[in-house]
């Protein structure tokens, strides 16, 4: 196979890939250390549902992003594609599942007394209106859409053929 330079949008990643990693870690509280069961076929029926495991994978595959994309490491254009697509789904579904934990989790009781103290929440803390933007989730979502960049960036580099990057 042909070698070609990785594209700058490729190479940009390295920062990306860490901000995606610690808001995961952050927003789903994921351990330093996780462990897979691997005792039979279906042990893995209940950890793909839990959003903690869903992130600490989608973690694992942002490390080897950030890997592939680092300058003098050779990968190819199929492995940055899967990548990036294995990611794709649990990158969408962050925000919302970030929002449905921690709704699962709010002493609902309290947060409604809180509203009732003397000067409510602080300034900033509560949406003014209920469609109000999330600036993390679209800091997050713009991240999420450079990983895309990257792989169009590749494609448009080897012109849609397997390559070795490098």
């Amino acid at each position: 196979m042909d070698t070609i330079p990785k594209p700058d949008e490729l190479l940009a990643l390295h920062s990306v890939t860490e901000e995606l990693f610690d808001t995961l870690r952050r927003w789903f509280d994921v351990p330093t250390r996780t462990t897979l069961a691997l005792d039979d076929i279906d042990a893995a029926v209940e950890e793909l549902g839990d959003p903690v495991m869903i992130a600490a994978l989608a973690m694992r595959k942002l490390q080897a992003l950030r890997l592939l994309s680092t300058p003098g490491v050779r990968t190819s254009t199929d492995v940055v594609v899967s990548i990036v697509q294995d990611l794709n789904r649990a990158l969408l579904q962050a925000p919302s599942m970030r929002l449905k934990l921690a709704a699962a989790s709010t002493d609902w009781d309290a947060a409604f007394e809180a509203l009732t103290d003397v000067g409510g929440p602080e300034d900033g803390d509560a949406p003014t209106s209920a469609d109000d933007e999330d600036a993390e989730s679209e800091r997050f979502r713009s991240l999420h859409g450079k990983l895309h960049e990257a792989v169009y960036a590749v494609l448009t580099a080897s012109d849609g053929e397997i390559r070795y990057l490098v």
